[in-house]
């Protein structure tokens, strides 16, 4: 039995292997991050004695940095002009912060749940709004944009 696949039909499945792959590379982009920032943070607490919130805001920055990089270079390979789509992350990532915020409060204080599990349930949320604005709105192909 020939089975017959349109030039739309192996378009999707390429994109779709491409996304995939893309969401892939994202999540070995905040691994890294992660680990970066939170060696930051021991390191700033530890060799030169930073508060807690000093370092944490050290870290932090240094890792949205890192993502920004990464993420621009390698998951996504964007072309275009940095200081637009560097802004844009930042928006980005304030708004899955926000998105992350909001599960938790509401798994707290309205589903009753437990604040460890509700902060689990914060972190996919986070992830995934925050893929979606890198992969559609910061890192968008330029030729997208034209």
């Amino acid at each position: 039995m020939k089975r017959d696949i349109d030039s739309r039909g192996a378009t999707k499945m390429k994109t779709d292997k491409i996304l995939s792959f893309q969401f892939i590379r994202f999540l070995i982009v905040g691994v890294a991050n992660t680990l970066v920032g939170l060696s930051v943070i021991y390191a700033a607490k530890y060799f030169f004695h930073a508060g807690d919130v000093v370092a944490n805001a050290i870290g932090y920055g240094i890792g949205i940095c890192v993502s920004f990089f990464l993420n621009s270079r390698w998951t996504f390979a964007y072309e275009g002009a940095v200081l637009p789509a560097a802004a844009k992350f930042l928006l980005g990532t304030a708004v899955a912060y926000g998105a992350n915020l909001l599960t938790v409060i509401m798994a707290i204080n309205y589903f009753g749940l437990n604040s460890y599990l509700a902060q689990a349930m914060g972190m996919p949320v986070y992830t995934v709004t925050a893929y979606v604005a890198s992969r559609y709105i910061v890192f968008r192909p330029v030729e997208a944009m034209k």
